[in-house]
């Protein structure tokens, strides 16, 4: 009962483990949300960031912030369908343009943006806080030779853009001209935000929440690290507490307690940089200047392909890696319960016991650390991207042919197995397997080995033990024929017998380990 008591009260830490993460993580995802929420829908655009060195990525060309988390979206498809972005100020969408090819998309974000930042620095400069929006007609000759006329937005007498019917039609409109009223309506109120977002009393404004932000992650931190230090005293106690004449469970509960330390220190440290990183986001996010940082490191994590594939792999490597730990603890539980439960109704085969204990929980832990990394194989590639489909119908055929090939290492292994766990025989029985016959000195998943009485060491592939005589599992018979003479007392040598065997009965030789 005492042992059993110490296994569930060494599970315990697994729980109160729970709070402090939960806590923390939860914390973060609210600071991330706050920052996703100011730049959602954000595409980068910030001068001088274009010109950064990074492979497979043009940041002009960055379409809606939606679509960082999807690395298989498009601003176009390949029906015929028009490419669009945004013209953003600040890391803030102002307004979607249309192309039919992504190369006259390029040219036009390469128009307008430029034109964009210089009005909005002119304004910024200027004392006044009103913005002149004008609509104008523009005449342009189509394909056909047609004249058509097209609006054309002015924005403080400078020419910004010219609305188009492919502006018109990812817009759900069929006239740009009315494109092209709404626009005038969104560009004067966004940049006069954009202009108010500029001044001391905003900028001292925002500086007070970054404050209160920062100190809510300093706080949020501490609290996480005071837990963790907190979850390793109670562990460090309660190790010290186990007594070491419970060797197996002993065993167990040290694996049982590194397993859960190894798991819980990778979500600490999962925690802290969630924290620390969502911070220092929402921080960024708060301020016009330094907005456009925070969409600019997740559009880089999203959407470049040297730094987005490892990025998804070292995440999704790092939950295998704790679910697979967090198994481990789950398996040490069980197998520590078997234990006590073997250990009150076994007594006298103590190292039967722990052999069987401890193969059950390394095969269990083999089956789970398999299952584990192909599983998040499957999902790191699923992550990424790639059709599974094809993927697992070649993991199968390589299965079946690995199944093939190996038929006899697996049936060896499963019967090894559930040698051990219906414990039919162990290290020291003396059994009969067929014609061979000894006590057992080696036992494995794969073999059996046995010596027999000439002293030769006999090998058994367990596939091929069907049958069975255990001649000394925990307790054994021996047809013992004494030879006397004709004519001996009958009645003497009973007696004589009877005295002998209780003499040796109560010699400390002959008593039972």
């Amino acid at each position: 009962m005492r042992s059993r008591t110490k296994a569930i009260a060494l599970v315990k830490p697994l729980k109160k483990m729970v709070v402090p993460i939960t806590c923390g993580i939860l914390a973060s995802i609210v600071l991330n949300t706050s920052a996703i929420a100011q730049t959602q829908g954000k595409p980068v655009s910030i001068p001088g960031l274009e010109s950064l060195p990074l492979p497979g990525m043009n940041l002009s060309f960055v379409s809606n912030f939606e679509q960082l988390f999807n690395p298989n979206s498009s601003s176009g498809n390949a029906n015929n369908e028009p490419v669009t972005t945004w013209i953003t100020l600040d890391g803030r969408n102002l307004f979607q343009i249309a192309a039919s090819s992504r190369e006259d998309l390029s040219k036009r974000v390469e128009d307008i943006q430029p034109r964009l930042q210089t009005i909005s620095q002119k304004h910024f400069q200027s004392g006044s806080q009103e913005v002149e929006v004008k609509v104008q007609r523009q005449f342009v000759t189509n394909q056909q030779g047609l004249q058509v006329t097209y609006p054309d937005i002015y924005v403080n007498g400078q020419r910004l853009l010219t609305v188009t019917d492919l502006d018109a039609k990812v817009q759900g409109e069929n006239d740009p001209q009315d494109v092209a009223r709404k626009l005038r309506q969104s560009l004067e109120q966004d940049l006069k935000i954009a202009k108010q977002e500029r001044q001391p009393p905003y900028l001292l404004r925002q500086g007070a929440v970054a404050s209160g932000v920062f100190f809510s992650v300093i706080i949020c931190s501490w609290g996480v690290r005071r837990w963790q230090k907190r979850l390793q005293s109670r562990t460090t106690i309660s190790t010290a507490t186990v007594s070491p004449t419970d060797s197996v469970t002993t065993q167990l509960t040290q694996q049982q307690h590194q397993n859960l330390q190894e798991a819980r220190q990778r979500l600490f440290q999962a925690a802290q940089a969630l924290i620390w990183g969502g911070g220092t986001l929402v921080i960024l996010s708060l301020f016009p200047y330094t907005r456009i940082i925070p969409v600019w490191i997740l559009t880089v994590l999203f959407k470049v392909p040297a730094i987005r594939i490892p990025s998804l792999v070292g995440i999704v490597t790092l939950g295998t890696y704790v679910a697979i730990r967090l198994s481990y603890v789950l398996i040490d539980r069980f197998t520590t319960a078997l234990a006590n439960n073997s250990l009150l109704g076994v007594q006298d085969s103590y190292v039967r016991l722990q052999l069987r204990v401890m193969t059950i929980s390394a095969v269990t832990k083999g089956i789970a650390t398999f299952g584990g990394v192909g599983i998040g194989i499957l999902f790191a590639l699923s992550t990424l991207g790639v059709n599974l489909a094809p993927v697992l119908a070649g993991a199968g055929l390589i299965g079946v042919g690995i199944s093939l090939a190996a038929q006899s290492l697996i049936k060896d292994a499963i019967n090894g197995f559930l040698i051990i766990v219906e414990d039919q025989y162990a290290v020291g029985d003396v059994i009969n397997v067929g014609d061979v016959g000894g006590m057992v000195e080696n036992l494995n998943l794969r073999i059996t080995q046995v010596r027999d009485g000439e002293g030769r060491l006999i090998t058994i592939p367990n596939s091929e033990i069907k049958t069975v005589a255990n001649l000394s599992s925990r307790w054994s018979r021996v047809d013992l024929q004494i030879p006397i003479a004709y004519d001996t007392d009958i009645d003497r040598a009973m007696n004589l017998i009877d005295t002998i065997g209780l003499e040796m009965d109560r010699d400390p030789k002959w008593q039972e380990p």
